[in-house]
């Protein structure tokens, strides 16, 4: 059965090194996107050329392929795409290409794509892939892919994902989804959508009040609340088989908190024994461990990326803030001061900051603040209520839900709140966006 779930399922990629002129250049980080102060880097991305006369179809395919690399690399939020009304097409023909640095400079390029499509047999499409480093005068890297289906997105996004990983170090988030819930009156649903908001599909159809859906780090689970039977039960559902299991259904609240790192334990919040405290759940033994012995109310945990901490909402100091403690629920700290009410933790995947929701001027607004408790930092600033913030796997990006009269979005903005991009916006209420890990 096809796995709908694994973005190269549609397309298979063969990756064929053809020449790397200089040794260090994939290793070497060319930007460093998390400098204080950076600014996006301007790329020339050029319609990809028919390397035999004829050999395709037409010349929209050849511009689908770069609109859509342009697209993904817009979303990355890295770069400043050049419109290619400006080029001067400073490239003498031969093999290999000889570009001519300086009419790309001119116009403002730091870095250069081209690229050449063969069709190979019936279906196949061989796509070469050339970026360049124009200050540097250098070929950064020359690679194939060989494309046997036609999905012109998925061959887009991988070669999207190379220029990142040239670039930054890093493949970037372009092989992840988001999960968020639609509300419609008192009714709502889980969905997902690719990382370009493209293809989505409806995942659970419970007709109730659902919440809070958590990705397990592996990316074969997705873990909610739903009010299905009537009250607040926590679901675990299998993205490969699409069943789903009931997890916890104990006496009054049942609330669902994040996954542990290594996908076997997830984290909940009970009212059980009378008050709401945190648990973590062994998923395959069934077996709670409570984690928080207060009186006040603990919610929202969150796990830290290396396992060793968890984060969550109390108002133990008289209103909701953000507190820390290690995962056996020892060495409380809170680390928000600021504002008087804090909710909605979520922890970078590198680890180290937080980014939380607050509310300020009778707004919800998104920050982030470190593990210390120092370096507050606001990342939204506009009139809508900004809510339910959610990092990207490489934590440089932030997902988020935002509010403002009748309009409603799903966002995402680098992690330090610059160059926010609208996902999805509807008239019905879209909020909780949680972000998948990579897939393969």
């Amino acid at each position: 059965m096809k796995n709908k779930y694994t973005f190269n399922i549609f397309i298979l990629f063969t990756f064929l090194l053809i020449s790397i002129l200089h040794n260090t250049a994939l290793a070497k980080v060319y930007i460093d996107i998390d400098a204080p102060g950076f600014q996006q880097f301007p790329i020339a991305v050029c319609d990809f050329q028919n390397k035999k006369a004829g050999a395709v179809p037409s010349a929209e395919f050849n511009t689908a392929i770069a609109d859509n690399i342009r697209h993904y690399i817009d979303l990355s939020g890295i770069f400043n795409i050049l419109d290619k009304k400006s080029f001067l097409e400073g490239v003498e023909p031969g093999t290999p290409e000889t570009i001519r640095f300086s009419d790309w400079s001119v116009i403002g390029a730091d870095f250069l794509l081209r690229g050449d499509m063969i069709i190979a047999g019936q279906n196949d499409v061989i796509v070469e892939s050339r970026l360049y480093d124009v200050t540097r005068g250098q070929m950064l890297f020359n690679k194939k892919y060989l494309d046997k289906t036609g999905d012109l997105s998925a061959l887009a996004r991988a070669i999207a994902a190379d220029i990142l990983l040239a670039l930054t170090g890093d493949e970037g988030d372009f092989n992840t989804k988001i999960a968020f819930v639609i509300k419609k009156n008192a009714r709502s649903d889980i969905y997902t959508m690719n990382y370009n908001a493209s293809d989505m599909k409806n995942l659970t159809n419970h007709q109730n009040i659902v919440a809070a859906p958590r990705w397990s780090p592996d990316g074969q689970y997705l873990a909610f609340t739903s009010y299905k039977s009537g009250r607040p039960e926590v679901y675990l559902r299998n993205l490969k088989t699409g069943k789903e299991k009931n997890v916890s259904s104990f006496p009054g609240l049942n609330l669902c908190g994040s996954f542990s790192p290594d996908s076997k334990k997830l984290l909940l919040t009970l009212s059980k024994d009378n008050n709401e405290e945190i648990y973590a759940l062994d998923i395959d033994a069934m077996t709670l461990k409570r984690l928080t012995h207060s009186h006040s109310i603990d919610v929202s945990p969150a796990w830290s990326p290396d396992g060793k901490k968890i984060a969550f909402v109390s108002n133990r100091s008289g209103s909701p803030q953000i507190f820390l403690m290690d995962t056996d629920g020892n060495n409380v700290k809170r680390i928000t001061f600021e504002g008087n009410y804090n909710t909605s933790p979520s922890w970078s995947p590198r680890g180290g900051r937080i980014a939380y929701e607050g509310l300020i001027n009778h707004k919800y607004q998104i920050f982030s603040v470190d593990e210390e408790g120092n370096n507050l930092i606001q990342l939204t600033f506009d009139d809508a209520d900004n809510e339910y913030p959610s990092w990207s796997p490489s934590g440089r990006q932030i997902v988020f839900s935002s509010r403002q009269g009748s309009k409603s979005r799903i966002s995402i903005m680098n992690s330090n709140g610059l160059n926010t991009r609208v996902l999805k916006e509807n008239k019905d209420h879209l909020v909780m966006p949680s972000w998948s890990p990579k897939f393969k």
